[in-house]
Formats: structure tokens, sequence, C-alpha cells
């Protein structure tokens, strides 16, 4: 989702101050308008393709329309990128080193000679990383990045949000007559609306948005190179379309990257969903949920290592692994007698607790709250950089109980289950409520999460998962973790304590959610292939020391 890892972008050379003289008014709510499509209505998200097959799929009650990847698309590229010579990809954080070796990768095998080229800042750290991957000013596909965006015909604008905030003006001024603008997170847009300004008219603006953190997006694109392909998921959106053409090449760029499958939405909503989804489920609550059951546990009597494995290794290990291939009911589905009472406890006094923090970050969100947030963020971070969360207890643990790991052997803990459902089926409530079709509901609140995300997490604790995501991601993560772990411990666990009643009202409402078809119709179509994080890679993971 824009996205994922260093921001060495932001120690440009730039004033920034004149970004926070904007004045709150300018942040005003501007919710994404409710959309309800019958299942015997036309397609939601309708669009039309003459390269690719565009099919229908029917997510519960409504009908959207799809376009499924796979490398044997791949001698459809050519078609796709006509008029395209020069591809730039601007920056080195958590998605350009994975969507430009894709799109090198994928566009080679398909006979293609488009250059794919690096763009960095003078001085950049980050032009050895390019280097060691194939990139090099002497075959020229890596240099300076005004001049890189000055050559280009599709400009992949993939530095940190908060540098794009900065630097919008200098980078449309360089871009060339008839170059299309291509983006990996609406952030962009929620950005200049805030400020009354727009993009240039005169220029193709798409986006491609990888559902999940740049890395994950290369390991399976490596990884799925013997089965058709496999990746993560990609939302796409055409905000404009001067050439008539823009459809097309945001399709292709989708296949090359080796999506699954790709649904349309809109800038406005992407954004709205990403930043909200990843402050979420994604990260920050699931943060903040192994963080409080992981004292709740020891408080009832166990061992810090087996607290880690209640919590934390029965999400990872366990209760993610049932949700990617066979929905989220299927967890409640597989518990019986005093589990599934259990599980009944723990999500009926977490659900309301949940929404009530999800509900909020999706207000601070489309009031463009946190993206101000973002922005001030980025300003102070050559005084205040990002540090490690990875030292409490909790994860040192952790580290110790991987070590010994019994990967066969984790237990399913219904408690825990009932929490981190109930928080997951919050969030997915608030983006339908709030409009968003069920393509980017499902895709925003459980697969990123349990195919991309929660994979990392399992391999080296909650740090290597947020910190191998964006500069946007990481900051929301770090700040709305916090709340998820109070108002869980304040409300949902003393409610359970307390020995409240089962709202049996949402018990039924669980059981009955339409999201578990689209769920189950999303299912279908995911990766080929289970990512393996400790395998070999040309993705560069980081660990902040």
């Amino acid at each position: 989702h824009g996205r994922k890892r260093s921001i060495c972008t932001m120690k440009l050379s730039i004033a920034i101050g004149a970004l926070f003289a904007t004045s709150a008014a300018a942040f005003a709510p501007n919710v994404v308008a409710p959309r309800v499509v019958s299942s015997t209505s036309s397609a939601l998200n309708a669009f039309s393709s003459t390269i690719f097959d565009v099919r229908d799929v029917e997510f519960a009650d409504t009908k959207e329309q799809i376009v499924q990847g796979g490398r044997d698309l791949f001698p459809l590229l050519p078609k796709a990128f006509e008029g395209i010579k020069e591809i730039g990809v601007i920056g080195w954080g958590s998605q350009a080193p994975a969507q430009a070796q894709n799109l090198r990768d994928s566009l080679a095998e398909a006979g293609m000679d488009i250059k794919v080229r690096i763009g960095l800042r003078d001085g950049s750290s980050s032009f050895e990383e390019a280097r060691e991957v194939g990139f090099s000013e002497d075959a020229d596909t890596l240099g300076e990045m005004y001049d890189v965006i000055k050559k280009s015909d599709l400009v992949m604008l993939l530095i940190s949000d908060a540098a794009q905030a900065a630097l919008y003006k200098e980078i449309f001024a360089a871009m060339k007559p008839g170059a299309t603008l291509g983006l990996s997170h609406g952030f962009l847009l929620g950005y200049l609306e805030s400020i009354g300004e727009a993009f240039p008219e005169d220029m193709d603006v798409i986006a491609v948005c990888p559902k999940g953190m740049g890395p994950s997006v290369r390991r399976l694109y490596e990884q799925g190179k013997e089965v058709n392909g496999a990746g993560i998921n990609a939302s796409f959106a055409v905000h404009q379309d001067k050439s008539g053409k823009a459809t097309e090449l945001a399709l292709g760029w989708g296949v090359a990257l080796g999506s699954p499958f790709m649904f349309e939405t809109s800038l406005s909503s992407e954004y709205r969903s990403d930043i909200y989804g990843e402050r979420g489920i994604l990260l920050g609550a699931v943060h903040g949920i192994v963080e409080s059951l992981y004292r709740r546990y020891q408080r009832q009597g166990m061992s810090p290592e087996d607290a880690f494995i209640q919590s934390s290794e029965s999400i990872t290990g366990n209760i993610v692994k049932i949700i990617s291939t066979k929905g989220i009911k299927a967890v409640y589905d597989g518990l019986e007698g005093d589990d599934k009472e259990v599980f009944k406890q723990a999500y009926s006094a977490s659900y309301l607790p949940s929404k009530e923090i999800l509900q909020e970050i999706y207000d601070e969100v489309s009031s463009g709250n946190e993206i101000r947030t973002v922005i001030m963020h980025g300003k102070r971070i050559s005084k205040f950089p990002v540090g490690k969360i990875d030292g409490t207890d909790t994860w040192q643990v952790g580290e110790k109980v991987r070590s010994e790991r019994d990967e066969e052997n984790i237990p399913l803990n219904p408690f825990t289950a009932g929490v981190y459902v109930a928080t997951m089926m919050a969030q997915i409530d608030v983006l339908l409520e709030a409009g968003h079709p069920y393509s980017e509901v499902v895709n925003e609140s459980v697969i990123e999460a349990v195919d991309s995300l929660c994979p990392y997490m399992h391999y080296r604790g909650v740090a290597f998962m947020v910190d191998n995501c964006s500069f946007t991601a990481k900051t929301g993560s770090r700040k709305w973790a916090p709340r998820f772990d109070y108002i869980l411990d304040q409300l949902a666990y003393t409610a359970v304590d307390n020995g409240k009643p089962v709202n049996y009202d949402l018990i039924a409402d669980f059981e009955s959610h339409r999201v578990h078809e689209a769920v189950t119709e999303c299912c279908k179509l995911r990766p080929t292939v289970d990512i393996s994080v400790d395998s070999a890679s040309s993705t560069k993971e980081i660990v902040i020391e």
C-alpha cells in the first residue's frame, strides 16, 4: 500500500516549514460517498480493457470487476506499455526496490526493451543498494532523481509521502510533456486537496497500490516464478486520463508486479482505507493486542514464554493461517464447547472498544489530521529518529520462543482469537459503513494482514513487520498501538473479568456477516504460494538497531 521502508528522502535539504502553515480548516472532513450495488445490478467499479480479460466477481451482495494476473499475461505487456520507452522509479524505500526489480524482470521476460531507471537524490546512501541488485550509472539505469524524472515517460513516484508533499511542485515541473505520473498511494492527493491544489491537468495520473509491504511484493514474485506467478494483490486507480490509455497502463503495471488480482479504486478511497488500515489491524492494532494479552496471561499465572505463545504466536502461527486459506469465520467454526464460549466472551467484550478507536482513526484520516501528523513527524525526524519498538520484555521473550518454536504445534488460543477477530471485524465494519467496496475492505483489513504482514512478525517480531513498511505506516503504527493496548485492557478485559454477559446480537451479526462470503471469494484468488521470509531473495529488509 505507498509505501513501506526507509525515510532517507526526508533528509532532503528543503524548508518544509511552509507545509505547516495550512490552517485546520483546510483539512475539513471529506468522506467517501457510500456506494451500494446489488448483485443484480451492473458491476461496482466497472472498467474496461481491450488488452486484459476483465471478469465479474461476486463479493457478498455486490458484483465487482477484477483483472486476474499471472505470468501467462506477460506477452500482453507490450500493448499495455505502448508508447512507454523509459520508466523512472523515484526513491528507494519499501516499495521502490521491489517494484523496480519486478518491472525490470517482467518486461525483459516479455521481450521488451523499456529501460527501468532508478532516480535518487544526490548523495543518497541508497545508490549502493540499487547497484547491488543490478542498477548502475554505467548502464544508465541509475541516476539523480530530477534527471531521471525529465527522461521518463512513466514517473513512478515512490519516495516517502512526506517528501512527496514537500517536493511535488519541483517534480511536476520536471516531468516532460505527455509523461504519466504513477503513484502507489493516494496520500499526495489527500495533501493537495487539503491545500486547495491539484495535479496538473495536462498529464495522466494513475496509481497501482500493492496491498503489502515492498519486501513481500518482491519475495512472492520470486517465489512464484514456477507456478505462473504469485505476488501481492493491488488496487489501481485512474485519476486523470488525458491520453485515453491510462487504464491499460495501470493494469499492465499491476500484471508486471505479479499481482494475483487487481481491483479498481479511487485515489481518495485508497488513501483513506490504506492509512486507516495500517493503523488498525494491519500493524497498530495487532501490536497493541499482543502487548495487552501478553501482560494479561501472565497476570493469570502463565510464564512469560507461555504468555507469548498464547498471544503473539497464536495469532501469527495459527489464526492468520486459517484466515488466509479458509476465511475469518473458519477460526470460529473450528472451535467447540468451552473454547467457543471463551471466543464469544472475548469477541463480545472487544468489538465495541476496538471499533471506538478504529472509528476515531478513520475520522482522523478522512479529516486530514493524520496526513498532517505524518508531515509534521517528517519535519522532526532529524531530531527524533524512528526508534526501536521491540526492546520490551514481550519481544525479548518472543526472540527466545522463536528459537525454540515447534511450528506444527502452535496453539489456537480462543480468547486471543476472539480479541483479534473482533478487532478485524470492527475494522471491516467501519470501512463498509463509510462506503468502501468489499474488494478494498477485504484487502486492507484481511489479506494484507494475513498474507503480507503477519508472516514478518512471525519470523522476527513486531519491529521486523512494522519497520519494513513505509514511514507513513510505521509513524501511524507507533502512534495508535498504545491506544488499542489501553482500551482493550481498560474496557474489554475488565468486562470479561467482571462477568459481563455475552452480547449475543454481536455474535449473531458476526456469524451472518456478508463479509465472510467476500473473504471466501478472495481466498480463491490468493497467491499460489505462501510467503517464505527466510528464503534467499534479492530484497533487503531493514532492522532498526
